[in-house]
């Protein structure tokens, strides 16, 4: 948790200004003589509604309380620069952006702006969250890590028809690491026959985007590839070790022993006209992407989740991938300490009742978080990890499956091979809605 918050903030203001230049640039008539009044009134009535750090939204009251001023100049400058860093008019350009006072720049993907509020409210309602797709008027999911295809195509197989018969768009956008023309990878590649079924789907406008950095997804934007937010943001059985380990809990050297121990030597290499990772293991040779022991940690997907979609569901997580997560969405520190592994030796000790109500879960039970522990509130500053702002991370609403798949809910390919997989250990099913 950060201890100023503040200081936190005014990053977080000036980093968003910087990310979004078109709004930024769309902000000065929001300065003009006719329009200041409004868009003082409606700066002052996003600070009441947002979920702000308590020291931060008691500054903006302080100053956004007075009688509506008639222009800049009217405002408390030095206030102003304490909370933003910005000279007046600067400053509450910067927080016309960050209180989405602004409309987005692209409107080439139809975006349908719900308050954390009324999501939390829908999905505690709802005994399968993707059904909010059916509460909104413009449907949209970003899938992480789409693999073969398999959960794309049983989402829109699912609600594409009915959302197509009530005259209402469908979006679904698939991002996935590895390069379709890789030989690497065998059956977590895109199937081409499943591709070219959803590009051909009338009731859903379907794009894939393959050899695609998740982390570094600013060439896509800029091109207005993709929506600047979606209904569902969501991820299948997040890579192993990529989200196995963070990194803000564990050293770069104890990663590294702990993946050389447990998968063996690995080193670069090349496999034909590409390159790879080949991993010694048990007397075999085995060969990977070149990038897959980058470690990026549960926390960067959090953010990314948190920061393209209204709701985040993550399906499929297996325990290693789970418990690291977990560490994450939970306040008190001594969840998450420094270079040492959970097991099944330390969970119980480390988790305490948490781990307790969660390792009671049958099959398809499920428990709200917040129920057994507090919810994390303030996050890492963006040196943390890609793109983190100490915002976008906080989550007002954790609910935690256990299971592969559940009734009426789509799934992976990957979450449907559990129920053959009987030696395995049942995974997680985690929604989130972001704050």
């Amino acid at each position: 948790m950060s201890l100023d918050p503040l200081a936190d903030f005014r990053r977080v203001v000036s980093v968003r200004a910087r990310q979004l230049p078109r709004q930024w640039e769309a902000s000065k008539k929001l300065m003009e003589g006719a329009i200041f009044p409004s868009t003082f009134t409606r700066l002052s009535e996003a600070i009441q509604n947002k979920d702000l750090p308590a020291s931060v939204k008691e500054t903006l009251l302080r100053l956004f309380e007075q009688p509506v001023p008639r222009r800049v100049q009217d405002l408390d400058g030095g206030c102003l620069k304490s909370i933003t860093g910005l000279p007046p008019a600067k400053a509450l350009r910067a927080l016309a952006v960050f209180f989405e006072l602004v409309p987005a720049a692209t409107v080439r993907w139809p975006v349908q702006h719900l308050s954390s509020e009324e999501v939390e409210e829908a999905v505690r309602q709802l005994e399968n969250p993707f059904d909010l797709l059916r509460r909104t008027d413009a449907a949209s999911v970003l899938e992480i890590g789409a693999g073969d295809l398999s959960f794309a195509e049983e989402l829109a197989n699912l609600y594409g028809p009915e959302l197509n018969q009530q005259h209402r768009s469908f979006v679904i956008h698939c991002l996935d690491r590895l390069d379709p023309r890789s030989q690497l990878g065998g059956p977590l590649h895109a199937n081409p026959e499943r591709l070219k079924k959803l590009q051909w789907k009338e009731e859903v406008s379907f794009s894939f985007f393959g050899n695609q950095d998740m982390f570094n997804l600013g060439d896509l934007d800029k091109q207005e590839l993709l929506a600047p937010r979606y209904t569902i943001a969501t991820c299948w059985a997040p890579a192993t070790p990529t989200f196995a380990y963070e990194p803000t809990r564990l050293s770069e050297a104890f990663i590294r022993n702990e993946l050389e121990s447990t998968k063996g030597a690995f080193y670069q290499t090349r496999f034909g006209k590409e390159q790879a990772l080949e991993v010694r293991h048990a007397g075999r040779a085995l060969l990977f992407p070149p990038w897959k022991f980058e470690i990026v940690g549960p926390l960067a997907l959090l953010d990314l989740l948190a920061r393209r979609g209204f709701l985040c569901i993550l399906g499929s997580v297996d325990t290693q991938v789970f418990w690291e997560l977990l560490a994450q969405l939970l306040e008190e520190p001594r969840y998450r300490p420094p270079d040492e592994l959970f097991n099944s030796t330390n969970l119980p000790k480390i988790f305490g009742s948490v781990y307790h109500a969660l390792a009671g879960l049958a099959i398809g039970d499920s428990i709200d978080l917040a129920e057994v522990a507090a919810l994390r509130r303030h996050y890492l500053g963006s040196d943390a990890s890609p793109g983190l702002d100490g915002m976008a991370g906080h989550f007002r609403h954790v609910r935690i499956s256990r299971g592969a798949t559940f009734p009426g809910i789509p799934a992976s390919s990957t979450a449907r091979k559990f129920s053959s997989m009987t030696e395995e250990v049942p995974p997680w099913f985690i929604t989130l809605v972001p704050a």
